[in-house]
């Protein structure tokens, strides 16, 4: 996918609309197309935290791993969302596990590199901190309303 249409897609995404046009250019340099087979992890609890997800087409289950059960899925994300925080937070590693429920295409973001562009401007590094905070607060919400759903 070109620069040009990748910016395109990156500024229709429901987490990045209405992204000054000069962040989505930024954005773009630590970007690219990624295809999850059915089944297969996007990412597992315990490795290392380096990148988030935009799902465009697909639906990823975030399981929670606590041997020796089973592993019990706390959400599961559509087209649409946004997948994986824990590359924002030291010491970068994952908590949870992402397993492609069929095949899945998304938007990878690498993780070290944000990094940086946020050092370098703090602007920007502010408003996507304030969209991931939103999201980690409303699905915080959301799995502790499934807790009481559970054991109420």
């Amino acid at each position: 996918m070109e620069k040009k249409s990748l910016k395109s897609v990156l500024a229709k995404h429901e987490f990045l609309k209405g992204l000054p046009a000069p962040y989505l250019e930024l954005l773009t340099g630590c970007a690219k197309n990624t295809r999850t087979e059915a089944g297969e992890f996007l990412f597992k609890a315990g490795e290392s935290a380096d990148r988030f997800y935009l799902i465009r087409q697909g639906r990823v289950a975030v399981e929670l791993h606590a041997k020796p059960h089973k592993p019990v899925i706390i959400q599961t994300l559509e087209p649409g969302e946004m997948l994986g925080w824990s590359w924002l937070i030291p010491p970068y590693r994952w908590h949870l596990s992402a397993r492609a429920e069929g095949p899945v295409v998304a938007l990878s973001f690498d993780g070290k590199c944000l990094r940086g562009k946020f050092a370098k401007d703090a602007k920007l590094g502010y408003e996507l901190y304030r969209r991931f905070a939103l999201i980690m607060s409303r699905r915080l919400e959301e799995t502790f309303l499934q807790m009481l759903g559970i054991c109420g």
